[in-house]
């Protein structure tokens, strides 16, 4: 079976038991990247009712937001409900540049506290699609065709095809995880390597963002610690998100000093350039040194 067909059966699947069981349609989670694009495509192919969601993170470029409203636009036309989800936290609105305060340290690859807020906190109590793959990450590897989102790790639960086709307490289990209501999430594409997410935009001409036309390799946060040293040119092309960030680590420090807290740092600039993995600056501390609320 091929990679199409055997992402579509994943879809299949869990759209009838986002529908038995929750008793609405699978959601497709969309980011504006070109996972999302292939992802959005093979759901128009499954032939099953589903709704789209976005969760605006307040720091993608413009482009991606201006590609999400478009795609939007069309599949509303097509009467496809779809949803762009504002953020907040601890019941407000919020953003990356007000949670950076709020949380006395900047975001960083051991703690992304930005992903759980501004990405991943919609559509509780539904099942839905993503657009995860193992070819990302390492850590991604040890994600799972179907699971449950818990709180932790280890309140995590995983399934693969063969165990739901042949393995009765696993049917069991995701049936009953199904009936508490728990965040299930199915990964179609999640065996796809990114010369397959490439080909399969190519044959099939599908639209995608156009910052993939100028040179960008990844759509998402501008400024993400994930993406290492490309940040250096996201900052080149969207200087006025390096002042945000600027501004944030600022009242970032004045929240620090307010509660007593150490700092090493005089103003925005100095925490910018250490976040950036500047080591030829003063103030090179380690992730503990900040964890002190």
């Amino acid at each position: 079976m091929d990679l199409e067909q055997k992402a579509i059966q994943r879809l299949q699947a869990a759209s009838e038991m986002s529908l038995h069981h929750y008793g609405k349609p699978l959601v497709c989670t969309y980011s504006g990247g070109k996972d999302s694009d292939v992802m959005l495509e093979l759901f128009k192919r499954a032939d099953i009712p589903f709704e789209v969601h976005n969760s605006h993170t307040t720091a993608d470029a413009p482009q991606t937001v201006r590609h999400i409203k478009d795609t939007f636009r069309e599949l509303e036309m097509d009467g496809i409900k779809c949803e762009i989800e504002m953020p907040t936290y601890k019941g407000e609105r919020t953003s990356m540049w007000k949670l950076i305060p709020i949380k006395l340290m900047p975001p960083t690859r051991r703690a992304r506290y930005c992903c759980s807020v501004l990405k991943e906190a919609g559509c509780q109590n539904r099942f839905i699609a993503t657009g995860v793959r193992w070819d990302e990450s390492i850590k991604r590897k040890s994600r799972e065709e179907f699971e449950k989102i818990g709180k932790t790790r280890a309140d995590s639960e995983k399934f693969t095809t063969v165990m739901l086709m042949n393995d009765n307490d696993s049917k069991r289990r995701i049936s009953e995880l199904c009936m508490q209501k728990n965040k299930m999430v199915v990964n179609p594409i999640i065996d796809w390597k990114d010369s397959d997410i490439w080909k399969f935009i190519h044959s099939e001409h599908l639209d995608v963002c156009e910052l993939y036309q100028c040179g960008y390799n990844r759509v998402g946060c501008i400024g993400c610690p994930v993406a290492g040293k490309k940040r250096y040119r996201e900052f080149a092309d969207y200087p006025k998100y390096k002042k945000l960030y600027i501004h944030a680590f600022d009242r970032m420090i004045e929240e620090r000093k307010r509660r007593g807290l150490t700092c090493q740092w005089n103003n925005g600039n100095e925490v910018f350039l250490w976040w950036m993995e500047d080591e030829n600056i003063a103030g090179q501390i380690e992730l503990s040194d900040f964890i002190e609320m």
